[in-house]
Formats: C-alpha cells, sequence, structure tokens
C-alpha cells in the first residue's frame, strides 16, 4: 500500500512529531532542548518509524498517542512496545498483533494496560461477562484493560470497579459503556474515559496457602 495515501501521510506526521518529542524529552538535557536533534536522535527516531512502518493503522495510532503524552517506549520488541510506570498505569504494552472485539462493537483491541488492583475471587466470574477484554490476575494483584485507545481502558476499568463493589450490575455496566463510548466518540462529556475514577491500591498481591500435608495426601490418587 503507498503511504502517499492523505491519511497515511497525515498518519506518518503525527508519529514522526511523537517520535521527536518522545526521544528529545528523554534523551536531551532540558537546557539544550532548543537545540536541533544530534545525528543519533533522527537516526533512532528513523529507527522507530521504520519498526512501525509494517504495523496495522490501530497499533500505528495507539503508539502514536502513548509517545506524543508518555515519551518513548521502555522497550521494544518486533512485536510490542513497552511503558513502564506512566500516569496511573502500571505498565502498557502495545502489541503489533489486532484481537478482533465486537464489544460495544466493532474494534481491535491493541493496547493493554495494567494497575494494581484486589478483587474478591467470587466477582471474576461477573467481570469476565462483563467484558473479555478484562483480566483480573490474583496472584499478582493487577487488573487490566485491552483496547484501543487509553479512554477506552479507562472506562474498562471504572465500570469493572463498580462492579466489584456492587454499585453495577454486569447487564447495567453493560449499557453504560455503551452511552460513554458514544459519547467520546461525539466529542461530548464522557467522564469515565477521563481519567480513573476510584483511587489506587497497593498490597494486592496474593500468593494463596500451600496445601497441607494432610489436603495434599488426602487428594493423592
Amino acid at each position: 500500500m503507498s503511504h502517499d495515501h492523505p491519511r497515511l501521510a497525515l498518519h506518518w506526521k503525527l508519529i514522526r512529531a511523537a517520535c521527536a518529542a518522545a526521544l528529545m524529552a528523554s534523551a536531551i538535557p532540558a537546557e539544550a532542548q532548543s537545540q536541533s536533534p544530534r545525528p543519533d536522535r533522527m537516526q533512532s527516531m528513523s529507527q522507530m518509524e521504520k519498526a512501525l512502518r509494517d504495523w496495522p493503522m490501530a497499533s500505528r495510532d495507539a503508539a502514536a498517542f502513548m509517545m506524543k503524552k508518555y515519551g518513548a517506549p521502555a522497550a521494544t520488541t518486533s512485536e510490542m512496545l513497552i511503558w513502564g510506570k506512566t500516569g496511573p498505569w502500571k505498565r502498557t504494552v502495545i502489541y503489533r498483533r489486532e484481537y478482533a472485539h465486537e464489544f460495544p462493537m466493532h474494534h481491535t483491541d491493541v493496547m493493554q494496560q495494567w494497575i494494581d488492583y484486589k478483587a474478591p475471587a467470587e466477582m471474576y466470574d461477573e467481570l469476565a461477562m462483563y467484558d473479555g477484554s478484562v483480566v483480573v490476575e490474583r496472584t499478582s494483584g493487577e487488573i487490566s484493560a485491552r483496547c484501543d485507545k487509553e479512554g477506552a481502558n479507562f472506562l474498562a476499568l471504572n465500570l469493572a470497579d463498580e462492579i466489584v463493589r456492587k454499585k453495577r450490575t454486569v447487564a447495567d455496566a453493560r449499557k453504560m459503556y455503551g452511552a460513554q463510548i458514544m459519547a467520546m466518540k461525539a466529542m461530548k462529556p464522557a467522564p469515565y474515559t477521563e481519567r480513573l475514577l476510584f483511587g489506587m491500591m497497593s498490597g494486592t498481591g496474593d500468593a494463596d496457602r500451600p496445601l497441607t500435608s494432610d489436603a495434599a495426601t488426602s487428594s493423592t490418587p
């Protein structure tokens, strides 16, 4: 596909701008940021563009957003870009691979973002019924959302938290998700998509407990 198409041309301008801002902010001292990028920084920008050139549009859009807002990724591979702690997020991964998702309408999931979170184990089934792209990890004490935009991930986790706190049913949360996404797309107020609306947690990991010797013996055929 030619990169001369108007949309692609605009897209690559945004990628270049995001790369330049991220690399300069992370690598050039504040007093030197008014100077022109050094050749090695230009090489890094070129390498980032080249690395993303064959990625799907959704993945490139997510990468451009993250680089513009939070800076360059902490690590890159041929299949993903990885950020550590940024804003409220414990980590963010943008995938080259797209995961088709039909809720609340067709899109592809490419950006997964994690926070520390503890939910009662009995709520896991309800969270799975609410949104298959919201994942709770009991041992590490984390919850993540995977969509194509940060705003959608904010929304997914805000509603997941309301399900856990029994402020909403699964059906109500799914209905609210659709309403907030439509408002966001229409550039109308959509507070659930703007930030996390609940407090951050700590000490959320659950290492479980070992089987006692009696329990282990009784379960052995």
